[in-house]
């Protein structure tokens, strides 16, 4: 029986049984590797949702994985990388549905301090030691 034949008696077959179904990234994002939001998500940025989420009609405009992205934001808000890793999805997926996201103000993301912002860890030592002093 050839595979086509034994496809349509069996329309779950794979043929990478290990695989499963399989929907491309691309298809996710309808073709976009980035998103029209003018901030860079780094994977440690978090994602909160905004009021706006609680609204009962947004799940009939988005995607089932932006939904998804929200609800797991609802308790506790996640990192992109804990996003990507519970989603099992490529980052750069979720940085652009993501992004959506942040377009529709459905959520917001805080993003980490740059480390060049970060005060210097000798400066600290110093009004430690300046305190002590006291």
């Amino acid at each position: 029986m050839s595979d086509s034949a034994q496809h349509a008696r069996n329309p779950h077959h794979f043929f990478d049984a290990e695989a499963g179904p399989v929907v491309r990234p691309y298809a996710m994002t309808r073709g976009r590797t980035s998103s029209a939001t003018r901030h860079r998500l780094d994977l440690i940025a978090l994602v909160v949702p905004e009021a706006a989420a609680d609204d009962p009609g947004r799940d009939q405009l988005l995607s089932p994985e932006h939904v998804e992205i929200v609800e797991r934001c609802g308790d506790t808000p996640q990192s992109i990388a804990e996003l990507a890793a519970t989603l099992d999805l490529p980052v750069g997926v979720v940085r652009v549905l993501v992004g959506d996201l942040v377009e529709d103000a459905l959520v917001h993301v805080t993003r980490p301090v740059p480390p060049a912002e970060l005060p210097d860890v000798s400066i600290l030592r110093e009004v430690i030691n300046g305190l002590r002093a006291l």
